[in-house]
């Protein structure tokens, strides 16, 4: 039976290794992509009217230099619409000051209203795009807290250019305001996925910063299709895969994000990521959830093999020492791969993510344990808190309850808000029947 054991051991260490190459090999592709792509932002010139939109609540950091580098696009035909959830929202006052220090941009704020059964989000995109103006060839979107690059919009516009796509996409880079162990735990688990994109993005998108060409927009019926969810970018993904159209990963849209999580505030992000993907995207969450276990599992039946081969000699401690540092310095080899592509995509925020950076190379197997804990927390349960609204979804990500607690007070940290004790009773909001 030790012997059944033993192979059983071998051969979950030997694809545990497996799996790791592959990652390994994944990061290199991830960068060679990278700076084949960057190398031609320059040369990039679409042409065509493009719309952006910017939805914005609250404080996030750096607000007025991420809604300025808007304004600010190396492209002269486009105009920005800034969407809020009402003229109280503390993101107005921000929004109006850099509009008036950019005259020449063209840019309107939108107030959607409050939203009853759907995603704030979700309702801010589909007031601001229910009414088109016939000459915008393509629609942009961005989250208020990142900054894009001057090129980000040429980025955009050439690659729809292209015939056949569907939709182009970039991603977030963390970049901690400071250095704490939750923000390092955060920013390496950002940099494992941001890695797995390459030159499609397999139907992902990420809503922070995307686009689209208005025909594909139009005929897939996203405005519609975004009616009673929360999720703006995986049901625009989902509508996309149904039509078959695919999404291109460009390293020029991805943004530099600032971000600073208190500890009580860690799980409850990484669990809300995980939980919409459930409802939205259950394959990829399938895989994650599988993945993240496998790798936690082959490290801890490692340490098993270790004990026992310290206490009844058996297996050899050479062998699960050899095996564990195989595993490890895999991690580490990702990690020196991931923190040189840095230098690609924001070279001026090296120093920033130094600190950062050696606990993404460092720290891989407390990072992997922490991912696998967040996939693990999304299970069970249907509530999301996002943004201080309290959202319950359904079959599908259909959001059934929408609680809001009138005295919230948000934080200063991107994507997530603290809700304070309550003074008054929460407004709660159900689907009919």
């Amino acid at each position: 039976m030790d012997s059944l054991f033993f192979i059983a051991y071998l051969i979950l260490a030997a694809s545990a290794i497996c799996q790791s190459l592959l990652l390994a090999l994944q990061t290199w592709e991830h960068r060679r992509y990278v700076r084949s792509s960057m190398g031609s932002l320059s040369g990039r010139k679409p042409s065509g009217h493009i719309a952006v939109f910017a939805p914005c609540k609250g404080f996030d950091i750096d607000l007025a230099a991420n809604l300025r580098a808007v304004l600010r696009q190396d492209y002269d035909d486009y105009d920005v619409t800034f969407v809020v959830e009402s003229e109280d929202d503390p993101a107005c006052e921000t929004i109006r000051s850099v509009m008036a220090e950019h005259p020449r941009a063209p840019s309107r704020l939108v107030v959607a209203g409050r939203a009853t059964i759907t995603g704030q989000k979700v309702h801010n995109l589909r007031t601001a795009t229910a009414d088109l103006p016939p000459n915008v060839k393509f629609l942009a979107f961005v989250d208020s807290d990142a900054a894009p690059r001057p090129e980000w919009l040429r980025t955009i516009g050439a690659a729809l250019e292209q015939k056949g796509r569907g939709a182009v996409t970039g991603y977030r880079w963390f970049v901690p305001t400071r250095n704490s162990i939750v923000n390092g735990l955060l920013y390496s688990l950002n940099c494992d996925v941001m890695v797995l994109l390459g030159h499609s993005s397999y139907y992902l998108i990420w809503g922070g910063s995307w686009g689209i060409r208005r025909e594909v927009f139009d005929s897939i019926g996203l405005n519609k299709a975004w009616e009673g969810m929360l999720s703006d970018d995986l049901v625009a993904a989902r509508e996309l895969r149904r039509a078959k159209l695919p999404v291109r990963f460009e390293p020029g849209c991805v943004l530099a994000s600032p971000m600073d999580y208190p500890p009580g505030q860690m799980f409850e992000f990484l669990r809300r990521q995980y939980l919409v993907g459930r409802f939205y995207a259950p394959g990829w969450w399938l895989f994650a959830l599988g993945a993240a276990t496998f790798s936690n599992l082959a490290w801890l039946v490692n340490f098993a093999a270790l004990g026992a081969g310290l206490v009844w000699g058996t297996p050899p401690v050479w062998i699960p020492l050899c095996l564990g540092t195989v595993f490890y310095l895999l991690r580490v080899f990702r990690g020196f791969i991931r923190q040189d592509v840095v230098r690609e995509y924001f070279p001026e925020q090296q120093q920033a993510l130094r600190v950062a950076g050696w606990f993404d190379i460092w720290a891989g197997p407390l990072v992997g344990l922490v991912n696998w804990l967040g996939v693990a927390g999304s299970v069970v349960g249907s509530c999301v808190s996002w943004r201080a609204i309290r959202y319950r979804l359904s079959t599908g990500g259909v959001v059934v309850e929408v609680e809001r607690r009138e005295d919230a007070i948000p934080e200063t940290e991107p994507d997530s808000y603290v809700l304070k004790m309550p003074v008054q009773e929460p407004v709660r909001y159900r689907k009919a029947g």
